[in-house]
């Protein structure tokens, strides 16, 4: 069973809790291990907002991830610059491109860069930015399965936004096609 411990970082309003949360129940839903530890900055929106999610069959000892993760989610290029170093060697990079113009700085991970912003855009709605984001780690890890993220998006969302599950597939789908691509 893989184990990933993941830090997913950005601007508030781009989605990260989301990404976390969903990951996590994701995780529940697939009778895995599981832990998500939110950190905020001091303003609500355009803040910085990071936490770790950690999905695994074996018990959790601790939920911190700095320092030893093995996969990232940057959507900004201040998190990119404070949390690269805390990716083990080998561990899987995401970053979004479209707010990113830097490369990974580090030579010893695998660095996919996916413009999850502008997708959003071409999609219509820069909320699924982050569902992009997720296609693509989901694609990169394989830590879960997409439907066991679109259960928990759907419950996420409930009866009152149930008509925004096409965009989010759609995001999500497009997201996976690029990590696809970057492996060719």
């Amino acid at each position: 069973m893989v184990s990933e411990r993941t830090i997913l970082a950005g601007f508030g309003g781009q989605g990260v809790m989301l990404m976390g949360q969903l990951l996590t129940q994701a995780g529940m839903i697939e009778g895995k291990e599981v832990s998500w530890l939110p950190s905020y900055g001091p303003e609500m929106r355009g803040g910085t907002a990071n936490c770790g999610v950690i999905v695994q069959a074996e018990p959790i000892s601790s939920p911190v991830v700095e320092g030893n993760a093995t996969s990232e989610i940057m959507m900004n290029l201040p998190s990119l610059l404070k949390f690269e170093e805390d990716l083990e060697p080998g561990g899987k990079l995401l970053i979004n491109s479209s707010l990113i113009s830097e490369k990974a700085s580090r030579e010893d991970v695998e660095a996919y860069y996916i413009p999850s912003s502008d997708i959003a855009n071409e999609l219509g709605d820069t909320r699924v930015s982050n569902m992009v984001m997720l296609g693509a780690f989901i694609e990169v890890t394989g830590i879960v399965e997409p439907e066991s993220i679109f259960q928990a998006l759907e419950e996420k969302l409930g009866l009152a936004r149930a008509h925004l599950m096409d965009v989010n597939k759609e995001a999500f789908s497009l997201g996976a096609a690029c990590v696809k691509e970057q492996r060719k």
